[in-house]
């Protein structure tokens, strides 16, 4: 068994399409199929089935998925410890994110470490608080972003209190308060993120009894700022997520003032890569005063 047949499996499960895993790994077509069809063989059962809907892990193929990912993994840990060995760096840094990270922090935070580490290859996955976290405890992604609390089987930096608001329009009867109380919310048509990013508004909802009226739920935050900005119902955001609030939204503070927690989380034993990451993360949020933990 060969780890280039494991790296053209993990391909293909990872594209969806035997012509982007070939893309990826800069081969034809019948190499990617014969690649795959050599450890079938070897193996002594299918791992893929290929369809008109595309190609899907067979129950075989997905038990064998978590070990040939660990063990390219591993491999690449290797390759990348003994590359500083030698005084080099190079490896790939899997990154998990989610949509105002992406957009107020990783911009800078990718410059600088690309500046730094120039051998280094940045992977981006984005995904809801839940499907990080999995992402994280697979081992698909190496370190990613998320609220707190995360399982004690992570390692996590908390880096930033994100003050939780409220946002209405300027045409709504309560837009000019000062803050908004958890009743008056109750009683509001509310536009709610789709479940798995809404994790810190529940908390909220929950412990001060807010049965809350939601009309519509969207996972964009910016089509959340659109609703809102045409008086279709009010919502709860963080305040990372209102960089780009239109002149006729207001914000509110809420009755007593809550947070969602953030932080970057890995596994134990983190590659040389990522440990540069979140170093680089801690770093440059200090430098500009957002470290606030």
């Amino acid at each position: 068994m060969t780890l280039s047949r494991f790296e053209v499996f993990y391909a293909v499960v990872e594209s969806g399409s035997l012509t982007k895993a070939g893309e990826m790994l800069n081969l034809t077509q019948s190499g990617i199929s014969h690649a795959i069809n050599s450890l079938e063989t070897e193996l002594g059962f299918s791992l893929l089935t290929r369809g008109r809907s595309g190609i899907h892990l067979t129950n075989n193929g997905e038990r064998m998925l978590s070990y040939i990912r660990d063990i390219l993994i591993l491999n690449d840990r290797m390759k990348q410890e003994a590359a500083a060995i030698n005084g080099l760096e190079t490896g790939v840094v899997r990154i998990g994110t989610f949509t105002s990270v992406a957009a107020q922090w990783l911009p800078h935070i990718i410059k600088q470490y690309q500046d730094n580490h120039p051998g280094i290859v940045v992977k981006l996955f984005e995904g809801d608080y839940s499907t990080l976290e999995q992402w994280i405890s697979n081992g698909v992604i190496d370190c990613g972003f998320l609220t707190l609390p995360v399982p004690k089987t992570l390692e996590c930096l908390p880096l930033k209190k994100d003050k939780m608001l409220c946002i209405l329009s300027d045409q709504h009867p309560l837009h000019t308060q000062e803050r908004i109380a958890f009743k008056q919310i109750q009683e509001e048509p509310l536009i709610m993120p789709k479940e798995g990013w809404d994790n810190e508004i529940k908390q909220i909802f929950k412990e001060n009894n807010i049965k809350p009226h939601v009309k519509f739920e969207v996972s964009d935050d910016q089509a959340i700022i659109a609703m809102v900005q045409n008086n279709l119902g009010i919502s709860v955001r963080p305040e990372m997520t209102l960089y780009n609030i239109p002149d006729n939204v207001r914000i509110l503070n809420l009755e007593n003032d809550s947070f969602r927690f953030i932080g970057i989380a890995a596994k134990p034993n983190m590659s040389p890569a990522a440990k540069k990451f979140v170093d680089c993360v801690r770093s440059l949020l200090s430098d500009h005063n957002l470290l606030d933990f």
